[in-house]
């Protein structure tokens, strides 16, 4: 989609939008403040309302943008509902009037921009029979701001939002066309925007000891992979903070086998690999003033004759053993041996990772929510304002050593898998084992977040790109100069 930034309204335009804060609808004019009448539209934020004008010899589409009380996510829900409006309604332009709203500045209009270009995602590869009426049409929406041309701003946040339609796309992919090894091929584009790509193939991993990461993948005949990208935008010899992704491309469960309802969902496990993908790609598309290392365990968990057993033991890469009681606890098995990699390969200072880990955690917080565990308070409430900032909320949960005892194992250092109860505050104890003295980690739970059943602020329904603009954020708030 091409976003343009104008000085006004060309008089020529014949789809013209105006954004209206809630209550503002009494300043419009007669003829759009009897369509607000008409319509019971109040501004609310994401509520569109349209109507049909003539000038001249010319019909015009006129419509009505509810952006709330103006905050940045009411402005990107605004942008976000006139895409889903226009995006196959056969209109290819159009025009938003800032200019004549009142009360808006650059980071308004950049607000509505980025919310118009999330929502214009979507992904009809494999749709070979799609009506015409169902194709995408809008290709341009021109925003008269009364700042003027905005495109350097723009093309900062034009990147990141690049960032989340890469996530998007990866998590949406079907199982059979995204898998370990062409994940990484998906990836290489970013080497263009200046990334430094590394990958670990089996061999590899076996000769470092990578025995928990490998003995998930053991099952299934797409070999793993660990991706490995590297942004050195900031100074030369500063240590970098990782952000570490579970990409699960495809998971059964492994022999402690998921039930058949849903389970294609599970093309979705790969989704903090995704996120760590997309946000790499955002951090260097914006040319961050960070150094920035992404790491992804790429897997699949399938069952076969070689596939990993209930009570198997595996020798991680800390050289700390683990008994499997559950094969499709898989993910941390994945994330132990990333997380130790890369401390032992970067010496990040900080060390933040993802993971669509638990069911526990959407049972604890629903769809709203991504859960969050932390060793280090500082790192904890800098995640959490960069979650509220960038609309991908976290909430924090306990860590304490009360809750150890229940990975105790019998036979080696600690079980892969507690009892029922306290299911995700376990899976972040045992990730917790791998970090170092030292460094601060945070574990990010997005179960719950990764993939949407219905439409949401900036994405439709299907994948949603969540971590991304959270971890963006987080670098451009805290680590760069």
């Amino acid at each position: 989609m091409d976003i343009q930034f104008v000085a006004q309204i060309a008089a020529s335009a014949d789809v013209v939008a105006f954004p209206v804060r809630k209550g503002g609808a009494s300043a419009l004019g007669a003829l759009l403040g009897a369509l607000a009448a008409q319509t019971r539209f109040d501004g609310a934020a994401g509520t569109v309302a349209e109507t049909a004008a003539i000038d001249g010899d010319q019909a015009k589409r006129l419509l009505l943008v509810g952006v709330g009380e103006g905050t940045t996510h009411d402005l990107e829900r605004g942008g976000a509902a006139l895409t889903a409006r226009l995006q196959t309604s056969g209109v290819g332009t159009v025009h938003v009037d800032f200019a004549s709203a009142g009360q808006s500045d650059e980071d308004d209009v950049l607000a509505f921009a980025m919310g118009v270009k999330l929502r214009n995602w979507r992904i009809d590869t494999y749709r070979t029979r799609l009506a015409d009426t169902a194709k995408p049409s809008l290709q341009k929406v021109v925003i008269a701001s009364p700042a003027g041309d905005l495109s350097a701003r723009w093309g900062r946040q034009s990147a990141v939002a690049d960032g989340v339609a890469l996530t998007q796309t990866l998590v949406a992919e079907p199982p059979n066309i995204l898998y370990p090894e062409s994940f990484v091929e998906r990836c290489r584009h970013l080497s263009d925007l200046g990334v430094e790509i590394e990958v670990l193939d089996e061999r590899q991993m076996k000769a470092l000891g990578m025995g928990a990461l490998l003995g998930v993948a053991q099952g299934s005949t797409r070999p793993p992979r660990l991706l490995v990208m590297r942004w050195n935008g900031g100074n030369s010899g500063d240590a970098p903070v990782a952000f570490v992704g579970k990409g699960v491309t495809f998971d059964t469960g492994g022999i402690s086998l998921k039930p058949g309802p849903g389970m294609d969902m599970m093309k979705w496990d790969m989704g903090g690999g995704g996120a760590v993908a997309g946000a790499m790609k955002a951090i260097a598309g914006r040319k961050a003033k960070a150094n920035v290392v992404g790491v992804i365990g790429l897997v699949e968990n399938m069952p076969d004759g070689n596939a990993q057993r209930p009570g198997d033991i595996v020798t991680t890469l800390s050289g700390q053993t683990v008994e499997v009681l559950n094969t499709d606890a898989e993910g941390r098995l994945v994330l132990c041996d990333a997380i130790a990699w890369v401390q032992q390969a970067c010496s990040p200072k900080v060390i933040v990772d993802l993971a669509t880990l638990t069911g526990a955690m959407v049972i604890a917080l629903g769809h709203e929510y991504a859960g969050m565990f932390a060793n280090d308070d500082d790192l904890a409430a800098k995640l959490i304002e960069a979650g509220e900032a960038s609309g991908n909320k976290l909430w924090r949960f306990p860590l304490s050593p009360a809750y150890d005892k229940l990975l105790d194992s019998p036979i080696a250092d600690m079980k892969n898998i507690g009892p029922r109860e306290a299911g995700s505050i376990t899976a972040a104890q045992f990730l917790k084992r791998f970090v170092g003295e030292g460094v601060a980690w945070a574990h990010l739970d997005i179960a719950g977040m990764a993939w949407a059943d219905k439409d949401g602020p900036v994405w439709a329904k299907g994948a949603t790109g969540y971590g991304v603009r959270l971890l963006d954020r987080y670098i451009a708030d805290n680590h760069e100069g």
